[in-house]
């Protein structure tokens, strides 16, 4: 598990990304929108992910676009994860784009070692999620979502369950008392992930704490 760090290694903020090469590519265009959105000092670190499918699926589903299916590593993926929030005095914060936003929310649902979660263009179409969150109670207080307004207009028809999905989850967690906030980006899902994971990570760091409804 290869890490990139960027900001304070001292910053009480930590914020952890599991990411993949193209992530990476914008990542410090990133955090730089992150600090300048939220003038604070903050560590991030970008966690490559060597196997997508896999290492951020909860469960195991079928292909829904290409030959790949989905794995079930997530369990082993968020173990290595919890090993980089040993410091308890430092608040930490679990975001990601697209498999990895929908891995970040779940996360929040297996432990309380999260302040926040940035969930930017989360994969709420994966098979199964919207019934898990039914079902069991996350455990952080504030919670990002987004979409583009285009991701659910698409010929999958298990992908372009995305808008309903993420619409329902919005609903329950604030009818469940989380700080939650739905957002709608323009354009489809692989427009500026970059900035929509800054928005994700920011918007969670500047209303931690505030329970006013959105």
């Amino acid at each position: 598990m290869k890490t990139y760090e960027f900001g304070d290694p001292a910053s009480g903020i930590v914020l952890l990304q599991p990411v993949d090469d193209h992530d990476l590519e914008g990542i410090e265009k990133e955090f730089t929108a992150i600090v300048g959105s939220c003038n604070r000092s903050i560590r991030l670190v970008a966690v490559r992910i060597d196997d997508w499918n896999n290492d951020l699926s909860p469960w195991e589903a079928p292909a829904v676009f290409g030959k790949a299916g989905f794995g079930s590593g997530a369990s082993e993926t968020l173990d290595k994860l919890l090993g980089l929030c040993s410091d308890k005095s430092r608040a930490y914060y679990i975001g990601g784009y697209s498999l990895a936003g929908l891995f970040a929310l779940w996360a929040a649902y297996q432990t309380d070692a999260f302040d926040g979660v940035a969930a930017a263009s989360p994969s709420m179409w994966f098979p199964g999620f919207a019934e898990y969150m039914d079902k069991n109670e996350i455990r952080t207080d504030t919670v990002y979502l987004s979409l583009g307004d285009r991701e659910e207009k698409t010929r999958s028809p298990v992908m372009a369950t995305v808008g309903d999905r993420i619409r329902e989850a919005h609903v329950l967690l604030k009818e469940r008392g989380v700080k939650c906030i739905l957002e709608w980006n323009e354009g489809n899902h692989f427009k500026d992930a970059d900035f929509r994971t800054a928005k994700a990570f920011a918007w969670v760091l500047n209303n931690k704490g505030a329970m006013d409804s959105e």
